[in-house]
């Protein structure tokens, strides 16, 4: 059960006069919750660093949410709702924020999420992002892929790299969202940004333009079918960069993803182009802090060199993605998860607790803070200076 939350004064209740939905997203944005959750027979519920916690409100009625929806929603997005049972949309509250919202049906009933936006884009560095994010974001070409479960924090980093861009290079962006998240203004790149269902019909619809608007970077905020994949592995081989995400939680499940969406005839032409293509994959999980509240992000970072092509290439060969970002951790920047980690943890930024909870191979881990490894690896060196006894 979710913890509770005190309610400030001055906060609005449900009682009597309904549910007004403004005070309650301004304590969201107060108390720097990433996301709230309304659905009925429950009060309006925050996520705070990871973690549930309820209003201490009365519990939503059908009829709260229902008129919500009457505010908050444009007509189109009423008519989506009713015919297929959801529907994504951005709310802008003056005064108060930015926000993501889907609203969907559940148990015959409307429920709602919504994500914080922040109006202004944060920085690689202000994210705790690694160095060479800053690096991959400048890449002339090629496919980056930034990865993670729900709330990883995927499109922040991604608004991210492109804010450096726009601060570092002269170049058109074109952007394809559904809804549209951070607003980029135009810095030293000219940056226009579509809206599925707004300015575009669909991504695979935009996509099949977008090489005719002169695009030197193109941004598809998610890849959902295998015409958009097609889309944007074409754009990437023909010399564009195309920043995108996916919903997997690491490199190898990535590149094993984009191969699924291909019957197996076409595995041979699918590997050839993706080994050609891509140009780094960046996954992302979020562990709390231990220094002082919040979270940092663990990343694990694949640059495609010539050994990662040769990999995708090879049908013959199980993927052994790991080993390679542990041998480019040096020449190009690349970690794992679990160096990512190691990372945190030496700085005492993370506990050991969590970092063990969080890695990829907590055992090898645990062996690693003790010390314990083969002499001849040195993969790790870089993450494992300084630690703690």
């Amino acid at each position: 059960m979710a913890d509770a939350i005190e309610p400030e004064v001055g906060e609005s209740s449900p009682h009597g006069k309904g549910f007004d939905h403004k005070p309650v997203l301004a304590q969201m944005v107060q108390r720097n919750a990433s996301d709230l959750h309304l659905k009925v027979g429950r009060p309006p519920t925050l996520r705070i660093d990871g973690h549930m916690m309820g209003l201490d409100m009365p519990a939503l009625r059908q009829e709260d949410l229902r008129k919500l929806a009457e505010q908050i929603m444009s007509p189109k997005n009423i008519k989506e709702f009713s015919e297929q049972k959801e529907s994504d949309f951005a709310l802008a509250v003056p005064g108060v924020g930015r926000f993501r919202v889907n609203a969907y049906q559940q148990r015959g009933t409307i429920a709602y999420a919504f994500r914080t936006v922040p109006f202004q884009a944060k920085t690689i560095a202000e994210l705790n992002l690694p160095t060479v994010c800053e690096r991959i974001a400048l890449s002339p070409r090629g496919l980056v892929l930034v990865t993670g479960i729900t709330g990883s924090g995927k499109s922040t980093a991604l608004a991210s790299m492109l804010h450096y861009v726009n601060q570092n290079r002269q170049a058109n962006i074109i952007t394809i969202e559904d809804p549209i998240e951070f607003l980029h203004r135009d810095m030293k790149s000219s940056i226009n940004q579509r809206e599925v269902g707004t300015d575009t019909g669909s991504f695979a619809q935009a996509l099949r333009r977008v090489l005719r608007q002169d695009p030197d970077i193109i941004l598809v905020g998610e890849i959902r079918d295998v015409e958009t994949l097609d889309v944007a592995l074409k754009a990437a081989d023909t010399g564009h960069l195309v920043f995108s995400t996916l919903h997997t939680t690491d490199a190898t499940q990535t590149i094993n993803r984009v191969l699924s969406f291909y019957p197996p005839h076409q595995q041979t032409e699918v590997r050839f182009m993706l080994s050609s293509a891509l140009q780094a994959i960046i996954s992302l999980r979020l562990i709390p802090r231990a220094d002082k509240k919040g979270r940092v992000p663990a990343a694990e970072v694949l640059v495609n060199t010539e050994a990662v092509r040769d990999q995708i290439r090879d049908m013959s060969k199980s993927l052994n993605i790991p080993d390679l970002i542990k041998e480019g951790a040096v020449p190009y920047g690349m970690q794992t998860f679990d160096q990512s980690i190691m990372n945190w943890y030496k700085k005492d930024v993370v506990s050991y607790e969590n970092a063990v909870f969080y890695a990829t191979s907590p055992s090898e881990f645990a062996l690693r803070v003790q010390g314990v490894a083969a002499s001849s690896d040195t993969s790790w060196d870089t993450f494992t200076q300084d630690i703690k006894s």
